[in-house]
């Protein structure tokens, strides 16, 4: 029989072999062929009666792998869309949707790793007779008070904790199949919006409805999903579950397994180890887990009996992967809802403005949480006019006194500056020299703690120079400010202050970030420095003022979603503040402290500054009202690039009066180059996304055949998240 394999090759088609113990029910799955000089792994897609070959050219297969199910027809349909919408090869779409494990063919068991626990009877009857305390009886007064629970949970803080070994062996409990899946623990009351939300989405279960739960930070949008995701449990479907960063992935993990302590919960993300990441892709897959949490990558999870999506911080850029296949995680997970005809939830305190136009135009329906769950009020928002101030390294005297009168009360401040490092580059007063990446049309930053100059970009570093390298004065300066040096300047002021860094130079990895917020979170710092890591996604009680700095870098960008951006930022980052019972207070600095964004921020009016911005985009035709794609070439120099694309729109000029979309001219990238490359782009515009896609699977199928140099590399970035 003839097979059909997807392999992960940058070509855009698939390949056919012969296998001779192949059935119905191989199709979906993972396959080991020969290619070329050696083997490569790929996934079975089809079953065709004729081959694309002469038939005496067919190779035989290697090797099926059985051990696991095949994949559903359903997610070959979805990675099959993937490929076609993104103009990207189905081969490497299939091998960046499958986990390491499964994509080399290896076999993988999903068989339960953490089982529910819960008392057997000679545990209850232990419970009454045993008179000494020790640490595996109070293991079985916590399971009777609080009902059946992972081993995983048991075990939280000590992986090998004894009192969980011993209570094993005692036969006092064992793995427990019993319990309800839905039932939920320590669940607060909701507020009468949160319940009117519940109510409205969930008469839609069973159909495919999108939602916008457009709620103020702090108003309870993490308890409406965990309601909607305890019926869909309880109904016998599954939830999946989509955050933005895989730094909220583990909170939010405690949170949910903690609520759903009988539910089987996976965690889905690309800092998972191999094992663990495939096994909770087959354990999904086979219908064993109740709920998928994850980033981006997880939207691609195959669930059996997917009953609803939920899709948090839905604005996040972070659902838009930038390298190989240039997905829209959170619009894929739409066409999935769509596909599947369930409901999904698009949830944000800011949504974007192209989810907020389609609730708009009817085509979301948009269901709004206007009061925060346990605050009393909002948090005030004052822009700060530093005009005719003189700053203290970049901080006016209005938030260093705010900041006092927090330390004065116990309360915890938050200093946000979206720039880690010390300073921004580090400059020769003399000659003029700045400290610029060798590699890259961007300035090496100083980070002073670790005597080194670091491009954020392609993470070149080099030692600090003793002299200017080019004219050598020694009295080389570092020039703006990052979190080390506000830091250094806020530790000067406050000497008696705990202040505490927050981005990714403090916390590298998972231990470390993790450290650092039980260490907010018991109230040890009482000055937090924090870049973009702090801006959602947290909640500490005692933090009550937020002061920003550098607001105004993003108000005249060339990127035309640079202002949205900061709107959202500045929105989730002043919502942690006041969020308990204090109420809380946020600072902005600002040269221009009438704009309408500040404007708007003051009065916590989003609807108003959508509004504003979706006009402006209107008149500019810029998406929502228009699609776009970016054709995008690097090479080793600039002209090279520049030459193919021009070769490229040759090519487009026929097929752009056909379909009617417009081809612009190709220039360079705003950061031309990048890790030694020279780079360049050409846009596309179409007035609708059906006429652009028209367009670029004719256009696509030419780019392939079109002749380019060897070291240029060429892709088409479709919906693009810069422009």
């Amino acid at each position: 029989m003839i097979v059909r394999v997807a392999l992960p090759v940058p070509l855009p088609r698939t390949f056919d072999y012969i296998a001779v113990d192949l059935c119905p029910a191989d199709l979906g799955r993972c396959v080991r062929v020969p290619f070329g000089r050696g083997e490569k792994t790929g996934l079975i897609v089809a079953l065709p009666d004729m081959a694309e070959v002469p038939m005496e050219q067919l190779k035989p297969v290697i090797a099926i792998q059985r051990e696991a199910p095949a994949l559903p027809a359903d997610w070959l349909a979805m990675v099959d869309f993937t490929a076609r919408y993104y103009q990207h090869p189905l081969g490497e779409v299939v091998a960046m949707a499958l986990p390491p494990r499964l994509r080399r063919a290896d076999a993988v068991s999903g068989n339960e790793a953490d089982p529910l626990l819960d008392l057997t009877d000679a545990g209850r009857d232990a419970i009454h007779s045993t008179k000494r305390q020790s640490r595996a009886l109070t293991l079985l007064h916590n399971l009777a008070n609080q009902g059946p629970r992972r081993k995983s949970q048991l075990r939280e803080g000590n992986s090998a904790n004894p009192a969980v070994t011993d209570a094993l062996k005692r036969g006092w409990i064992a793995p427990s199949a019993a319990a309800n899946p839905a039932a939920m623990a320590g669940a607060p009351t909701l507020t009468a919006e949160q319940q009117a939300a519940v109510d409205a989405m969930s008469a839609d279960f069973g159909r495919f409805q999108t939602f916008l739960l457009a709620g103020v930070t702090g108003s309870g949008k993490t308890e409406v999903y965990l309601r909607l995701v305890q019926q869909v449990i309880a109904q016998g479907g599954q939830a999946l579950i989509l955050v933005p960063e895989i730094a909220l992935t583990p909170q939010l993990e405690g949170r949910v397994a903690g609520r759903f302590p009988a539910a089987r919960v996976v965690s889905l993300h690309s800092a998972l180890a191999e094992g663990a990441r495939s096994q909770g892709f087959v354990q999904a897959m086979e219908g064993r887990a109740e709920i998928v949490l994850g980033t981006r990558l997880s939207v691609f999870t195959p669930l059996p009996r997917l009953g609803l999506i939920v899709v948090d911080e839905e604005h996040d850029a972070s659902y838009k992967q930038h390298e190989g296949v240039r997905y829209n995680a959170r619009d894929l997970a739409i066409w999935r809802a769509r596909q599947r005809s369930v409901p999904i939830v698009l949830g944000s305190a800011t949504p974007s403005l192209e989810s907020w136009y389609a609730a708009d135009s009817g085509r979301y329906r948009r269901i709004e949480l206007a009061n925060r769950a346990v605050a009393a009020t909002l948090p005030r928002v004052r822009p700060v006019d530093v005009r005719r101030e003189k700053l203290q390294h970049g901080v006016s005297e209005h938030l260093l006194r705010a900041i006092d009168a927090r330390l004065q009360r116990g309360e915890q401040s938050l200093v946000f500056l979206n720039r880690r490092g010390y300073a921004p580059v580090l400059s020769c007063p003399s000659c003029g020299w700045v400290s610029r990446c060798p590699h890259c049309t961007a300035n090496m930053v100083l980070h002073l703690a670790d005597r080194r100059l670091r491009c954020h970009h392609c993470s070149f570093e080099a030692g600090i120079p003793l002299a200017c390298p080019d004219c050598g004065d020694q009295d080389i300066q570092p020039f703006g400010r990052g979190t080390q040096r506000l830091e250094e300047t806020l530790g000067e002021r406050f000497p008696d202050a705990r202040i505490l860094r927050v981005d990714r130079d403090a916390a590298r990895t998972r231990s470390q970030w993790d450290a650092l917020l039980d260490q907010i979170g018991r109230g040890d710092a009482d000055i937090l420095v924090g870049t973009q890591m702090m801006a959602k996604g947290h909640d500490f009680p005692k933090l009550t003022f937020v002061g920003v700095l550098n607001a105004d870098s993003s108000l005249f960008a060339a990127d035309f979603r640079a202002p949205e951006r900061l709107f959202q930022q500045l929105m989730q980052v002043g919502g942690r503040a006041g969020r308990g019972e204090l109420p809380g207070e946020v600072m902005v600095q600002t040269q221009y402290p009438d704009h309408p964004l500040y404007q708007c921020l003051a009065a916590h009016d989003f609807a108003r500054y959508a509004s504003l911005q979706l006009e402006e985009r209107k008149q500019a035709r810029f998406p929502p009202f228009a699609a776009n794609a970016l054709l995008c070439a690097n090479a080793a120099e600039l002209a090279m690039a520049i030459d193919w694309l021009k070769a490229a729109r040759a090519a487009a000029e026929p097929l752009s009066q056909a379909f009617g979309v417009h081809v612009f001219d190709p220039v360079p990238m705003r950061m031309v180059r990048l890790a030694r490359r020279e780079r360049a782009q050409l846009l596309v515009e179409a007035q609708t996304r059906p006429a652009l896609q028209a367009f670029l699977a004719e256009w696509s199928r030419q780019l392939w055949a079109l002749r380019a140099p060897r070291e240029l590399r060429w892709h088409l970035d479709v919906d693009p998240a810069e422009v």
